[in-house]
């Protein structure tokens, strides 16, 4: 399983006007910032276009474009270069920002768009579960975090008293 030749495959996707733009998120845009974990699965955020006179949005054009090359379809993810891959909309406004501020990173030659450690972290104190939870912590303990940029997204999109919460639950030196 080669992640080069799943960020390539995505990149021609663009390229060939597939979709507009994308962002590597969850476990595997972590590791552009941490140590790698093991994860089931990549997370692309796509901002996909609704058809013409509706609201909807449909990803057809991603399957078929990927079954044509080689992919096959596997529940929620399509299977690409041996990596379930799952194409997700930005379902908050935290992740439509996280989507539009996204970096470039090189991959063994090849870019690849992902999303910045403090949004992948705000991204983590939203949802909340407990692997969330621990990559926060592991953010904050490898000292990646812009404090400042951190702070102000979590301002913007109002997870300041749940940072509070999280700073009283792990971070507290009282027990």
């Amino acid at each position: 399983m080669d992640i080069k030749e799943v960020i390539t495959t995505i990149n021609r996707m663009q390229a060939d006007g597939i979709i507009d733009h994308y962002a590597i998120g969850g476990a595997v845009g972590a590791t552009f910032y941490l140590e790698p974990v093991a994860t089931l699965d990549v997370d692309i955020f796509v901002a996909f276009r609704t058809e013409s006179g509706s609201l909807l949005v449909n990803p057809q054009s991603i399957f078929d474009y990927l079954k044509a090359r080689g992919g096959k379809m596997e529940g929620e993810y399509v299977v690409v270069a041996g990596w379930p891959v799952q194409f997700l909309p930005p379902g908050t406004p935290l992740v439509t920002e996280a989507l539009q501020e996204a970096v470039e990173k090189d991959v063994d030659g090849t870019r690849a768009r992902v999303f910045i450690a403090e949004h992948l972290a705000a991204i983590a104190l939203q949802t909340g579960r407990a692997k969330d939870k621990a990559r926060l912590l592991q953010f904050i303990e490898t000292g990646v975090l812009d404090a400042v940029r951190f702070q102000a997204i979590l301002s913007r999109h109002g997870l300041v008293d749940a940072w509070h919460k999280f700073e009283r639950q792990f971070l507290s030196d009282a027990p």
